[in-house]
C-alpha cells in the first residue's frame, strides 16, 4: 500500500484548517488565457496583491509561490481587474462551478503598489483606478476619467442621500427583513447601491474600457459586518443581507466582464475579520498625483524596470531571427556553383571566351 506523502499529509491538513475558518478568495470571471487552477491551494492575504499584479501581467518584485495561477500569454492581459473584500462573511453562496481557494492569514491589504505601476507605465493614457474603502474613499483617475465618475457618491452621506433619489435600489431591490431608518442596514444598502452606479457608469461609457490602459478596481464593503455585529449571524437580516450580495455581486461581475469584453478578471475575497487593524491615510478625491510607495521610502530606482520582459523577448528572438538568416545565407552561399549561379563568373567567362 502506498503511503501518503508528507507535503499530501500538509496540504490537506491545510485545507482542513482553512476550511474551518471559511476564508475565501474567489475568481468570479476571468479571460480564458487567465487559468486558475482547480484546487484548494490556500494562498495568503498578503499575496492577494501580487496575484492581482500577476493577473495584469506585471511584474512582481517577489516571485508568489502559489500553483493556483498558471502562467499565460505574453503578449496579452486583460483590460480591467476587480477585486471586492467583503468583510462579516466567510463565504457567500456562489455557483459550485467557479473556481474559490482558502485564504490563509487573513491580513488587511491594499492594491496601491499595483495601483502605482498602472500610473508609471500608463502615465500617458486615461487609466481608471478607482479604489473604495469604509474608512477612506479614493478616486485615482486620469483624463477623461474624471469627468466620467466625478458625480459618484463616495462619502456615507453622499451614497445614502442617493439612496433617495431617481434609480435607487430600493426601488427594485427586496430588502425584505432590512430597514431603510436602520444605520447598520443603511450601510449596506448605501454599498449595494455604489456597485450598482459603477456599473451604470461603465455601461454608459465604454470607451474607458477600450483604450490599451488597464483599469484596477478595489472596492472594500464592510456593511455585511456591521450587520453581523449588530443582529448576529443567525438573524434574518444578516441572512437576507448575505443573499442580496450574492446575487448582485454575480451581476455586478457579469456586467462587468461584458463591458470589458470578456477580458477582465473578477474576484471576491471574503474575511470573517482582518487580524491586524489596518491604518490609512485620507486623500483628495479625484487625486491624479502618482501613489507612493511605502516599501521604498527612499524612492530607490529598482534594479529594471517593469519592461525587462518585453525588451528580453524582443532581443531575444531577434537574435534567434538573426542567427537563422546567417545560417541560411551562409548554407546558400556554401553550395552555389560559381559558373552558374554568380553573375560575376558569368561574365568573365563570357570575356575569356572573346579574347
Amino acid at each position: 500500500m502506498k503511503r501518503p506523502s508528507i507535503y499530501s499529509l500538509l496540504v490537506a491538513c491545510t485545507s482542513i484548517f482553512c476550511g474551518v475558518l471559511g476564508d475565501r478568495l474567489t475568481v468570479l470571471r476571468s479571460p480564458s488565457y487567465v487559468t486558475f487552477l482547480d484546487g484548494q491551494w490556500p494562498i495568503s492575504g498578503e499575496k492577494v496583491p501580487s496575484l492581482v499584479a500577476l493577473t495584469m501581467g506585471f511584474s512582481v518584485h517577489e516571485d508568489l509561490d502559489w500553483p493556483g495561477l498558471q502562467a499565460g500569454p505574453l503578449f496579452q492581459r486583460p483590460r480591467a481587474n476587480v477585486l471586492v473584500v467583503v468583510r462579516g462573511v466567510d463565504s457567500l453562496s456562489l455557483p459550485n462551478n467557479i473556481t474559490s481557494y482558502p485564504l490563509d492569514n487573513p491580513v488587511p491589504f491594499t492594491l496601491d503598489s499595483v495601483a502605482s505601476t498602472v500610473h508609471t507605465l500608463f502615465a500617458d493614457s486615461t487609466p481608471v483606478v478607482l479604489q473604495l474603502a469604509p474608512s477612506e474613499e479614493r478616486l485615482y483617475m486620469m483624463g477623461m476619467a474624471n469627468t466620467v465618475f466625478e458625480d459618484l457618491p463616495v462619502t456615507l452621506q453622499q451614497i445614502r442621500g442617493r439612496l433617495s433619489q431617481e434609480g435607487s435600489i430600493l426601488n427594485s431591490l427586496p430588502v425584505n427583513s432590512l430597514s431603510r431608518n436602520n444605520e447598520a442596514d443603511l450601510l449596506f444598502l448605501s454599498e449595494i447601491q455604489v456597485l450598482h452606479d459603477i456599473s451604470a457608469l461603465l455601461q454608459r461609457h465604454r470607451h474607458l474600457a477600450k483604450d490599451h490602459a488597464p483599469d484596477l478596481y478595489s472596492l472594500e464593503l464592510s456593511g455585511l459586518e456591521e450587520i453581523s455585529r449588530r443582529y448576529g449571524k443567525d438573524s434574518p437580516q444578516f441572512q437576507d443581507a448575505t443573499s442580496i450580495l450574492a446575487s448582485i455581486l454575480q451581476k455586478f461581475a457579469a456586467d462587468f466582464f461584458g463591458v470589458y469584453s470578456n477580458n477582465a478578471v473578477v474576484e471576491v475575497v471574503t474575511v470573517q475579520n482582518f487580524e491586524t487593524p489596518l491604518t490609512r491615510r485620507s486623500r483628495s478625491i479625484l487625486a491624479t498625483n502618482q501613489i507612493s510607495n511605502s516599501q521604498r521610502p527612499y524612492n530607490l530606482a529598482y534594479q529594471y524596470n517593469f519592461q525587462y520582459a518585453v525588451i528580453f523577448n524582443i532581443i531575444l528572438w531577434l537574435m534567434i531571427v538573426l542567427v537563422l538568416a546567417v545560417i541560411a545565407i551562409a548554407y546558400n552561399l556554401w553550395n552555389m556553383d560559381p559558373g552558374y549561379d554568380s553573375i560575376i563568373y558569368r561574365m568573365t567567362n563570357q570575356k575569356i571566351r572573346l579574347d
